[in-house]
Parts: structure tokens; sequence; C-alpha cells
């Protein structure tokens, strides 16, 4: 008898998980609650035979779960939760939900995410985690100037963090819950200081011998920081067909809204990575993107104003980013500069 492939739909929870298998002609072949336990996990996958399709949602703490489905043979399909469209069904419950992963992965009707491999995911933690000590690290500074505002105190420089302000911070007069707060924010800013030199010498270890890595820091106002962002975040850059198919993921391209002989372009989709669309904005606000970028920064800025101008400086800087990754080399930079 001829083994027919089956389609599993995982539902995954923090603490349970709904499993559902089905065939080829759609029908269920079991539903099963387990515990979020590796060896519950792979004890309910036996029953799928031999390679099975599996659809798993790329949320919370996904990890786990699609390398132990990968080791244990399974074809992982992690679906983006916003392809899905599920807010708009009137029954939603975990077993309809892992019932219909599994339906729409065999008619491969899945809105289908990249799985990073373990290596990648790695140095996203650390860049993601530098992203989160600096957060922390600017709003304990803000807290500071907080602090000397409630006590009318101005501050004499432009930065109070440096030698000069640790000085004139050192010789004001904070008194009572002030004067704790403000030795509490210090200390944690010394220490968040000392984390984010540790992170950022693991991630250059990581990144030593990069190609890409280098080749992005050729743009102007891209840096070490950033360079390992648009590594870490973009990966494999094989995956996107054409550097604009890298613009759309990022979320840096206009919505399109079209319907009979009306078309309506607005903001930007602000749907992707964060993190990467962050940093190229922010890499084209001092620079406007050197010499490649700057001429169409001006054009944009004087026909639709500044902050315009930056995103679309920033759209064409991720282009440069993408031939960068893909090739080595940004062969427009190279030959302006031979």
């Amino acid at each position: 008898m001829e083994h027919q492939r089956q389609y599993v739909g995982i539902d995954l929870h923090r603490r349970r998980s709904v499993i559902v298998r089905i065939n080829d002609d759609g029908e269920v072949l079991e539903t099963v609650r387990v515990v979020n336990d590796p060896l519950q996990l792979a004890l309910a996958m036996a029953n799928a035979g031999q390679d099975p399709e599996v659809a798993l949602e790329a949320t919370y703490g996904w990890y786990w779960a699609a390398d132990l489905l990968q080791a244990e043979g399974a074809h992982v399909h992690l679906v983006h939760p916003l392809g899905l469209h599920w807010d708009s069904r009137r029954v939603k419950n975990d077993v309809l939900d892992a019932t219909e992963l599994a339906r729409r992965l065999s008619r491969s009707d899945l809105p289908e995410a990249w799985i990073a491999p373990p290596e990648l995911r790695e140095l996203r933690e650390l860049v993601r985690y530098r992203a989160k000590l600096v957060a922390l690290r600017i709003s304990a500074k803000a807290q500071v100037h907080a602090v000397m505002a409630k006590l009318g105190i101005l501050p004499p420089l432009d930065d109070m963090f440096g030698p000069g302000g640790q000085k004139l911070l050192d010789e004001m007069a904070f008194e009572g819950a002030y004067a704790i707060r403000i030795a509490s924010l210090r200390d944690l800013l010394e220490i968040y200081g000392r984390e984010l030199a540790m992170i950022e010498r693991a991630v250059a270890r990581r990144l030593r011998g990069h190609t890409g890595y280098r080749a992005v820091q050729a743009i102007s106002g891209v840096g070490p920081v950033m360079a390992s962002i648009f590594v870490a975040e973009i990966g494999d850059v094989s995956r996107f067909h054409s550097a604009g198919h890298l613009c759309s993921w990022a979320g840096l391209t206009p919505t399109h809204r079209e319907s009979d002989t009306k078309v309506t372009r607005g903001h930007i989709t602000k749907q992707g990575s964060n993190l990467v669309r962050w940093a190229a904005i922010e890499a084209v606000a001092c620079y406007h993107g050197g010499a490649p970028i700057a001429p169409s920064y001006a054009r944009v800025a004087a026909r639709r104003g500044a902050m315009i101008a930056r995103v679309a400086a920033a759209r064409k800087l991720l282009c440069l980013v993408y031939y960068g990754l893909r090739d080595g080399e940004i062969r427009c930079l190279a030959e302006a500069a031979g």
C-alpha cells in the first residue's frame, strides 16, 4: 500500500500546543493537545510517519519546536501570522487554528516565513539585545534629565554623560530620594556601557571575515553597528529576488490600493523588520547616503519635505546594502573610489 503523505498543523503556545494531522484527502486523522516538552512533542509526531509536512506559526518561542521537528525529519513550514488574516473569523480556537494550518498547508496556501539557521539566530540575539540595551541607556539618561528638571537645574552641557558632565553631576547637590535615584541611574549607565562593549566585541568576532559586512560599510553613514544589523536581520540575501523585494520586506515601500481605474499609493507599509527599517533611515540622517543618494535626497526634500526624502533615501540605501551583501562589493561605490 502506497504511503500517504500527512500534513500537520501545530498551534504553538507558551505552555501547551494543539497538533492536528490530516491526509491528502483532507480527512482529520488525529487531534491531540500536548504539554510543551520536547519529548511529548516528539512522541506526538511519531504517528505522522516519515517526512511529514508541518506548519508552525512564527509565534513567541518557536525556535525549539522548529529545531526539534527538523531533527525528527519533518519538513517544517514557518507561517507568518499576519498573512493568515484570522482576526476576521467568527470562531477562533486552538483546534480550528491547527486544523486550518494543516488544510492550507496541503493546498500550498500558506504565507511562509524564512527559517533562519541557528547560527544566524544567535547573531540576531546579540544584535537585538544590543538594541534593547541602547534603549535602556537612553531611558536612564532621560530620567537623569527629568530629575534635574524637577529641581530646576538646567544642564550646563549638551552631553551630561561625558567626562565633563560626570564631574558636574558629582558636584550637584541632590538630596534625599533624588540623590538615591541619580546614584542608581548613574550605576545603571555604567553597567549598560560595560555590557554594550561586551556585546559589540562578541558581534565583531562573529562577523570577522564576512565579506558583506565589510562591503556595506563603504556606504556613507553605515558603520559596524548598522552593518551588523543588516547582516543579522536580512540573513541570506539570495532569498530576495531583487533589491526591491528586500525594500518591500523591510516595510519601506508604499501601500498600494487598486480598484478598477483608481490606484492609491499611501505611506510606507512598516511591515517587516523594525530594526532594518530604523537602521536604514538612521544611516541617511547625517550624510543622506553619500554621493550616490544625496542628489536624489535633495530633489525629494525640495519637493516633498525632509521626512519623505529620508525615507526615499533609506530605500535607496537598502538597495545598495542588497548588492553589498549579494556580491561582496558595491560596484557604484568602488567605481567612484577608483
